[in-house]
């Protein structure tokens, strides 16, 4: 049993440290083409995967078309602003600072959503249409690194599963995907749209706190 836990553990391990390479490699590729974008060139996939010294066949497998890269380039721009506003954020471990913090998460997130919304649909758009790699995702990871920067310090208070899956829930409640719904099908204006999606985030949170003070 030892033995096999321990295979288990590395095969785990294994797992992780490659997709975190896959993030930083996407990663890379997205800041090289911020970067030429910023110095006014409208880079192909190719040139930007040799600037970034990445393959041309790995470049292609995370951005296939040119479209793709120069709209999820541009996106990359936000990071600064949620990462400013987090940063002013409430740091206490106590619930009330906890929802506050959260709070500034999402709403910075929505509000961010609804300027940047005609570029984050034609993302949706070109990834719906898209046939992904297996073990690529085709999207990027800014939401779920701006949900971990709010609540990553609940991680060892939840355990590992309720953390997972409090991270999941909130990437359900926020971004484009949830303005989408709230406003196209439910006919919310901005405003409301973003007051609902801080409404369901508290709302997950407090559940995640309660289910911990009952273990």
């Amino acid at each position: 049993m030892p033995t096999r836990a321990k295979t288990t553990d590395r095969a785990g391990h294994l797992a992780g440290g490659r997709t975190n390479q896959k993030l930083r490699t996407r990663r890379d590729l997205l800041a090289t083409a911020t970067r030429l974008v910023a110095a006014g060139k409208q880079p192909t996939v190719t040139e930007v995967a040799d600037a970034a010294e990445v393959s041309r066949r790995t470049a292609y497998r995370y951005f296939p078309t040119q479209q793709k890269l120069l709209v999820e380039a541009a996106l990359e721009g936000v990071r600064p602003v949620m990462e400013e506003a987090l940063a002013a954020a409430p740091e206490g471990l106590t619930e009330g600072d906890l929802e506050k913090r959260l709070d500034t998460l999402v709403r910075s997130m929505q509000q961010l959503a609804v300027k940047n919304e005609h570029l984050l649909r034609t993302v949706i758009h070109l990834t719906v249409l898209e046939k992904t790699a297996p073990g690529t995702r085709p999207r990027g990871s800014r939401r779920v690194d701006w949900i971990e920067m709010a609540v990553g310090s609940l991680k060892s208070r939840l355990g590992k599963a309720a953390y997972a899956r409090l991270v999941s829930a909130l990437s359900l409640i926020t971004g484009t995907e949830a303005l989408i719904v709230l406003r196209d099908i439910r006919g919310l204006s901005e405003t409301q749209a973003i007051q609902m999606s801080c409404w369901m985030a508290r709302a997950v949170l407090r559940e995640s706190l309660r289910e911990a003070r009952r273990q």
